[in-house]
């Protein structure tokens, strides 16, 4: 089973792959993309059938999760990756996660379910469909998929989603669903895990959110108020915050943007591109809370803490961070002479020798950004 899909964001970033709910396309994520793409590259798929992947005959979960799987592995830096979905796309994320939890960093479940009911009304639907095509069905899923009150120009090219699907993988995907029950393998994802729901989704209520909250250790339950089946395009700024704040995208997009202003475009992109699946994580970690946490508090400017950090370097003997923080200390406005008197005065704290290699590798460094 091959699935189409479409990567946005920047290269090297962390991987964020999700999914759509049956009988929409890719772009029903499009009110989240401009967020999470700040931080994250996000591979976006289509179901069989749906936008631009090809028809299927018979479609499982588990088919769906290797597809899937088959899709992250082709992309750089997919041994470990976030992912999320919503209703069937949230179903197939959670498969994914109970299969392989080492691999999964965040989960994200939109609108979804362990067992989306009773296996016959999804039968039933299946055998409609085949039946009468997809024009009779799409009539009726604007009243499950978003409120009276949802705004027309938000929803209205969702709605036109339907009538492009290909009715046989959409029967399909409807006799997946009606055999899909992951409750007793819930306990097996290990993912930071939010759960979102809207408050008045008819398709799948609060109680299978609360069911999936409950049975997945740790995970986070948000309701979202006034807010139907596809709640991320009803309720777009709630639900993409939410997903911003799970996925540490607020912190990560912070610390990137300070990083590039210290250290310069050039060595973050360096930085970023010879990340590998073992150094990921520690990426991540001074990315957030390194360049967020540490320098964009309010109490120091960026002149003293480049000072700070000029003299524990020197101190911890660490010579070629030196090296870049010496230009990360051009940036934030000392002078070749300031540099000059910090390292003078670590040769008295820190001791002679350390500063005298520190002056070695100073000078070398200012001589490089005079030329």
């Amino acid at each position: 089973m091959k699935l189409d899909h479409r990567l946005d964001g920047p290269a090297g970033a962390p991987l964020l792959v999700l999914g759509p709910s049956l009988g929409t396309t890719l772009e029903v994520w499009e009110p989240q993309m401009e967020a999470l793409t700040a931080s994250w590259r996000v591979l976006r798929y289509d179901l069989p059938g749906h936008g631009g992947s090809e028809p299927a005959t018979e479609v499982t979960l588990d088919l769906l999760a290797g597809a899937v799987l088959d899709l992250v592995g082709e992309q750089p830096g997919g041994e470990r990756f976030a992912i999320g979905g919503i209703s069937l796309g949230g179903a197939i994320a959670a498969t994914v996660a109970a299969r392989v939890p080492e691999r999964v960093t965040h989960l994200v479940l939109c609108c979804s379910s362990a067992r989306f009911g009773d296996p016959g009304p999804w039968l039933e639907r299946a055998a409609a469909v085949r039946r009468d095509g997809m024009e009779p069905l799409a009539a009726v899923l604007p009243g499950r998929w978003f409120t009276p009150e949802a705004e027309q120009g938000r929803v209205a090219g969702v709605l036109r989603m339907p009538y492009g699907t290909d009715a046989g993988s959409y029967a399909a995907c409807c006799e997946a669903l009606a055999a899909y029950d992951l409750t007793g393998a819930l306990g097996a994802i290990t993912a930071p895990t939010l759960v979102v729901a809207g408050a008045d989704d008819p398709a799948t209520p609060v109680g299978h959110s609360v069911a999936l909250a409950t049975g997945i250790p740790g995970a986070l339950l948000t309701v979202v108020p006034r807010a139907a089946h596809l709640a991320n395009v009803e309720r777009a700024e709630t639900v993409t915050a939410a997903i911003v704040r799970h996925l540490g995208g607020e912190r990560r997009a912070a610390g990137t943007r300070t990083r590039r202003e210290v250290l310069g475009d050039a060595h973050v992109d360096r930085a970023v591109a010879a990340t590998t699946a073992f150094t990921h994580d520690f990426q991540d970690l001074i990315t957030r809370y390194a360049w967020d946490e540490i320098w964009n508090r309010p109490g120091l400017d960026r002149r003293t803490r480049s000072c700070v950090t000029l003299t524990a370097l020197v101190a911890g003997g660490h010579l070629e961070e030196l090296a870049m923080h010496v230009r990360a200390a051009l940036r934030n406005g000392l002078s070749p002479e300031e540099i000059k008197e910090v390292l003078l005065q670590t040769a008295i704290y820190c001791g002679v020798p350390a500063a005298n290699a520190a002056f070695a590798v100073a000078g070398r460094t200012l001589a490089e950004a005079a030329d």
